[in-house]
Formats: C-alpha cells, sequence, structure tokens
C-alpha cells in the first residue's frame, strides 16, 4: 500500500520509469531529492549515477509525452545548424540543435519536460523549436564534438585552454603591404583560435593541420591517425588574418601570395617540450592554403618495439644498423613513416663514438649529438654536394633523406662500399622494386649489389582501440580471398574489427607500422647482375623467408592489432 501512495505521488518522467520497471520508486525518489540539493537535471544524475540506463530513459520519455526518439548515431550534423543555438546555452541546458528546416529547428534533449531549455533556444534563435529525444550519454558526448568544431566568434575562446604561462611562439616583425595590418594580425581571437587550434591538434595527437580558403567557407581540418576530418569552419573573413598570423609565426614574407612559402614554427609548450611545425603556403582560387606538418621529436624517441616489427624483422634491422658499412633504405609513400624509422635506428646509433651527419629537405627533427644539414638547392646545397662534404668530414653514419637522381645514389654507394653506413629513402611500392628502381637510375647494377644490404619497405595502418574493438563474423571463402590460408582458417582465426567509444576515434587509435625487411642476399645480389626483373627478386625473397606488406599486414590483423579493412587500404595497389 505504501508502494502505491509513494508512486502515485511522482508524475511525469519519474512516474513512467517506475511503471516501465527502469527503476525502483525509492531510487527515484532518493534520485530526484539527490539532484535537487546537486543541482543537476534528474535524467542526467540517473545516467551518471548508473540508476537507469540512458536508452531505457529515453525510450520511456519518447512514449510518455509523444516526441520523436532518435538514434544520434543515425545523423551527421550540419556546422551551419550547431552555430543557430549559442554555445553556452548548448552547455547550460544540455541540448543540441539538429536539423534546421526553414523556420523549424529540431533540438535533441534527454528530457523533453526541459521548457526552460526549449524557451531560451525559442528566444535566442527566433525559430520554432521542435523537440526529439536523444540518449542522455550520447548526447553529452555530441555536446562536446560540436563545441570543438564550432568557431563562430574567436573571442569566445578562453585564456584557461591554454598553458599561456608557458606556451612560447617566435614571431618575425609585419610588413604591412597586403590589406593586413599588424594590428590585424596580433588581434586577440585571431592568435587565440591559432594557438587552439595548434594545441588540439597536438592534444588528439594529429600530424597534420589545414587551414583551407573557398569560396563560401573558411575549413581547418586535422589528419589523425592518417585520416582527414573538420575540426572547424570559421567565418571566410577570418581567412586572410588566420593565414597572416601563420606566416608571421613562420617567417614567410606576408606580402608574397603569388608562389609557394616555406616556414618552420617552434611552439615550447613548457620547458621540457617543444614541438615543432614545418609549414607551407600554396597559393589557391580564394587565398593561400597552409598545411602545418606537426613534428613531435617525442615521436622518435619511442623505440623499435613500439613500431611494429615482429620479433625477426627488428633483429635483421638491428644487425644491419650495428655494421660498419652497407646501405639501408626505407621506402613507402609520403606519410608512411619512413622518418620515423629512420631517427629510430640514427637515436640507437647516435654514441659518443661515432659522427653522424644527414642531409634532409629539410630536417624535421632535431637530434642533439648529429650534424643535421637542410639542403637548399637556390644556392647549390643539394644531397649530392652535401654528401661530397660529409665525406670529407670523418663521418661513421650518413642518412640521405631521399635518393632521387643518379648522383645523390652513386656518392651514397661509393659512401656505402669506403667503410661508411649510409641510410636513406627511396620512393617504391615495396622492397623488391627498391633494387630496380636504383638500376632505372643509371646506377651500375654490380654496385647496386655490393652496397645495399638491407631495404625496409612500410605502411603505417591504425590501430584498433583495446577498449572497444570487436570480433567480425567473416565467412571462411572470404577469408581465403584476402590472402589467409585453410590451416590458418581451420585453427580458430578471429579476426577484430572497430567498434568506437569515448576513448578513440571511431574504432582506432594511434598506428602501427607494416613492413617487408628485405636482406640483399648474394642470389638476389646476382639476379641484378644479371639484368632480373622485380619479379625475380621478390619471388626469391619469398623464397627467402620475406614477407610482403600483405602477407605482414594479414598478420597484424591475426594479432588483433589492426582491421581487415585497414590493411586493404594500405596495402592492395
Amino acid at each position: 500500500m505504501a508502494v502505491t501512495a509513494a508512486q502515485s505521488a511522482l508524475s511525469g518522467l519519474p512516474s513512467r520509469l517506475v511503471a516501465d520497471s527502469i527503476i525502483s520508486v525509492d531510487d527515484v525518489q532518493q534520485a530526484i531529492e539527490a539532484a535537487r540539493k546537486a543541482k543537476q537535471p534528474l535524467v542526467p544524475y540517473l545516467v551518471k549515477n548508473e540508476m537507469a540506463e540512458s536508452r531505457a530513459i529515453a525510450v520511456a520519455a519518447s512514449h510518455e509525452f509523444g516526441v520523436p526518439l532518435l538514434d544520434l548515431d543515425a545523423i551527421d550534423i550540419d556546422l551551419d545548424t550547431l552555430r543557430a543555438v549559442d554555445q553556452k546555452l548548448l552547455t547550460k541546458h544540455r541540448v543540441l540543435p539538429l536539423v534546421k528546416r526553414g523556420q523549424r529547428l529540431f533540438l535533441g534533449v534527454s528530457d523533453p519536460t526541459n521548457m526552460q531549455a526549449v524557451d531560451d533556444v525559442k528566444f535566442q534563435t527566433s525559430l520554432r523549436i521542435e523537440p526529439v529525444v536523444v540518449e542522455e550519454d550520447k548526447l553529452q558526448e555530441r555536446i562536446g564534438k560540436a563545441l570543438e568544431a564550432v568557431d563562430t566568434t574567436m573571442s569566445s575562446f578562453d585564456d584557461e585552454d591554454f598553458d599561456l604561462e608557458n606556451l612560447d611562439i617566435g614571431t618575425n616583425e609585419v610588413e604591412e603591404d597586403v590589406g593586413v595590418t599588424k594590428d590585424d594580425i596580433e588581434e586577440a581571437p585571431v592568435v587565440r583560435f591559432v594557438n587552439k587550434i595548434m594545441l588540439d591538434a597536438i592534444k588528439r595527437g594529429a600530424s597534420d593541420i589545414h587551414f583551407e580558403p573557398y569560396e563560401k567557407i573558411f575549413r581547418v581540418r586535422t589528419r589523425l591517425d592518417g585520416v582527414l576530418s573538420d575540426v572547424a569552419q570559421p567565418p571566410v573573413a577570418l581567412a586572410n588574418k588566420v593565414c597572416a598570423r601563420l606566416k608571421v609565426m613562420s617567417r614567410m614574407d606576408i606580402a608574397e601570395r603569388r608562389v609557394p612559402q616555406d616556414g618552420r614554427i617552434k611552439m615550447r609548450l613548457s620547458k621540457n617540450r617543444a614541438i615543432d611545425f614545418r609549414v607551407n603556403t600554396c597559393p589557391t582560387l580564394f587565398g593561400e592554403k597552409i598545411v602545418l606538418r606537426i613534428l613531435d621529436p617525442s615521436s622518435t624517441k619511442l623505440g623499435i618495439d613500439a613500431l611494429g616489427y615482429d620479433d625477426l624483422q627488428k633483429e635483421l634491422y638491428l644487425k644491419h644498423l650495428t655494421k660498419p658499412y652497407g646501405m639501408i633504405l626505407v621506402t613507402g609513400p609520403t606519410g608512411s613513416g619512413k622518418t620515423v624509422s629512420l631517427y629510430t635506428g640514427l637515436n640507437i646509433l647516435n654514441t659518443e663514438d661515432r659522427n653522424i651527419s644527414t642531409a634532409e629537405d629539410p630536417a624535421e627533427i632535431n637530434l642533439p649529438g648529429i650534424n643535421q644539414v637542410n639542403i637548399n638547392p637556390k644556392v647549390g646545397l643539394t644531397f649530392a654536394s652535401s654528401l661530397k662534404a660529409f665525406l670529407r668530414q670523418d663521418p661513421d653514419v650518413i642518412m640521405v633523406g631521399e635518393i632521387r637522381d643518379l648522383e645523390t645514389a652513386e656518392i651514397a654507394i661509393k659512401a656505402a662500399q669506403t667503410g661508411h653506413l649510409v641510410l636513406s629513402t627511396v620512393h617504391t611500392n615495396d622492397a623488391p622494386r627498391t633494387l630496380t628502381r636504383l638500376v632505372d637510375m643509371g646506377v651500375k647494377p654490380y654496385a647496386i649489389a655490393t652496397s645495399v644490404s638491407l631495404i625496409i619497405a612500410q605502411r603505417l595502418a591504425r590501430r584498433l582501440c583495446d577498449n572497444c574493438k570487436e570480433i567480425k563474423d567473416i565467412p571462411h571463402e572470404a577469408l581465403e580471398q584476402e590472402g589467409f590460408t585453410v590451416n590458418e582458417i581451420d585453427d580458430g582465426l578471429t579476426i577484430f574489427g572497430p567498434k568506437g567509444c569515448k576513448s578513440c576515434n571511431e574504432g582506432y587509435k594511434g598506428r602501427v607500422g607494416i613492413f617487408q625487411v628485405m636482406e640483399v642476399s648474394e642470389i638476389m645480389g646476382r639476379i641484378i647482375m644479371e639484368g632480373g626483373n622485380a619479379m625475380q627478386i621478390a619471388d626469391q625473397a619469398a623464397s627467402e623467408g620475406v614477407l610482403d606488406l600483405r602477407q605482414a599486414g594479414l598478420n597484424k590483423v591475426k594479432e588483433g592489432i589492426t582491421s581487415l579493412e585497414e590493411v586493404n587500404r594500405v596495402t592492395i595497389e
């Protein structure tokens, strides 16, 4: 009788939750009182304290009030729609604008009885508000993402977003010659917006930032785990100011808009940590596109174990790093992690008893103890001329950023043959083709056979999130077509795929290397000297047990490190 009386005292959503057996009457009464004392709405309180499931509350609210129910995972929200509602209202009332149709705005809410939120949004937007019930946990996650994406007024950024006490960014004097004054460039909102974008990219672990002006929009994207995604769309009117600010920070000529320019920014986050940005501008139809490559020195100090080599591959790399002479070549497309592989090797070799020199275009990461040279073809400082200079400076180890031409290749090979360890990169798709590529450049086959000792071809695949990866059910026939053997499938092959959670990016978190590590054997050298092609070298490598990139990728899938989709993305030619 007491329970019935207590239940009859409830109304609205609490009554519905009890009637649907989602929560007991005693618990809901305690929650109402506790939420009131905490000055918190009931639904967020219930979800936060795990007193009821978010989905169950949303379904009950939809039935009780006749308001439509929507799964937020099923829609992408337009940035213009997000901008329709002031950001302070989003956080104050825990609401989210979903879709704008004419004078109607569909507003995502977890509690339809929150009429104060509806009235405030209606007053601010002058639109007719249509509430839509959404799940509380998903609502909070999407509000957070919306606040990151929306940058309507640059003045909305708070100083707390930055470690302003330690943040230090060098700038140059400003040339006032392009209709953008020094006051415009140093205008606080623009400065703070640029700083926030850069800091957020570092925090998220992005590798690149793209500032892209178009006719009607100005878009900012970051590349995270190898995939580009929008992070902001500030007003188009700010494009020139943001561009000028970045050019000043990177010591470029802000008066020159007709040709591409290169520069660098050093952002000192604290006394012990600094991040370098390599900056490039490119004139487009509607302004200059600017791309920042984030160069984090800590990425080269992860150690060889963190890169993704299997035991045999790691053993081969370390074995050839300890040799006093010979050539190690790393190959792969732009963004495949070649630089990190080379710098990891240099870190291992960087001891007091070695003289190490590098020629790079440009030197991406500063390594104390290594003599690094930025090539500058305009003044005659090329890879070839740098190599010639190195050979007169008593080197032990030489790194050449890239072998692009016959002269550089011949000097590098001569160095490898005369008692120096040479590391470099060549742009080819796999290890066997690297040897034939050198032949195509004009290098003598016998010189290749006697100097190149190890070739590493690599790709970067996104790593599955350990918190949410799930088992995928894939038919045996499909697995065989992908390259798995019948024995592997019959032995209980388990394939994982992405799901997505709060701690990852659509089911992935970080990246892992996929490697083909090929030691150049005597037989391979003979094939080269006899005029053999890449197919013959590949066949010989396979007979010697060298895994190609596809096989190495499938091994990562078997180990649950990455997904089959990722391996297909980075290894299928």
